[in-house]
């Protein structure tokens, strides 16, 4: 057994988080985890919205917690519907792969390959995953937390539209 004293000093310096001390004290279960909350996902909606309406876009916004499941959906004023799709599908992508979508391999020259044979894992996955860009995953202390998925624009623009949402959070969190 580690001395409390240790462990506070540990835990004050960033060597042990909280999270890995709860660990270790039941390594059957998962304690200290973030979890995206309602509150969370609709700001990350507002935000996105009004990054969207700048940037002269009618998008869809999909935002989903780590395992891909809808948290709060957004489909502006005359945004194409079927978008909304795309948007989700787009969410639960870089929610549940934990990177943002788009071309395969995620970082290096794309392979064609494997980004058309992405065609056969979507259907074969009933729609849920895709390499169009515009999905973004939600990082906070150092876990994925949920995803944005946005459908609109170009893949550039889906994926700005995203990230400024999530910034919205972000900022939000360190505010308080």
């Amino acid at each position: 057994m580690v001395p409390a004293r240790i462990v506070i000093g540990l835990l004050s310096i960033g060597v042990l988080s909280p999270a890995a001390l709860a660990q270790e004290k039941n390594p059957l279960v998962t304690r200290g985890r973030v979890q995206l909350n309602l509150a969370g996902a609709e700001t990350i909606v507002e935000a996105a919205k009004k990054k969207a309406t700048a940037m002269g876009l009618k998008s869809n916004i999909a935002i989903v917690d780590d395992g891909g499941h809808l948290l709060a959906f957004a489909r502006m004023d005359g945004a194409r519907p079927a978008s909304a799709a795309t948007a989700m599908t787009k969410a639960v992508s870089a929610a549940t792969f934990r990177q943002e979508t788009g071309t395969l391999p995620a970082k290096g020259e794309p392979d064609t390959l494997l980004s058309l044979s992405m065609q056969n894992a979507a259907a074969a996955s009933g729609g849920k995953i895709t390499t169009l860009k515009g999905g973004v995953p939600i990082v906070v202390d150092g876990q994925v937390i949920g995803a944005v998925g946005v459908g609109g624009g170009t893949g550039e623009q889906d994926t700005e539209v995203a990230k400024a949402g999530i910034q919205a959070l972000l900022d939000a969190l360190k505010a308080k």
